[in-house]
């Protein structure tokens, strides 16, 4: 399995779902850069917060 990996408009790269945070209150939960909270696109935020560091 490939890695997905986002490159925040910050200029962080979000690997892992270390990376991201997840805000809860509606149907679908938002997830947001971890370091400036910028929303980040839900199917690839999904995919990273699926993915932990070996």
């Amino acid at each position: 399995m490939t890695l997905s990996e986002y490159t925040c408009t910050c200029g962080a790269t979000l690997r892992y779902k270390q990376d991201l945070s997840k805000e809860r209150g509606s149907l679908y939960p938002a997830w947001k850069c971890k370091e400036c909270g910028t929303p980040v696109p839900g199917q690839i935020a999904e995919k990273i917060s699926h993915q932990h560091p070996s």
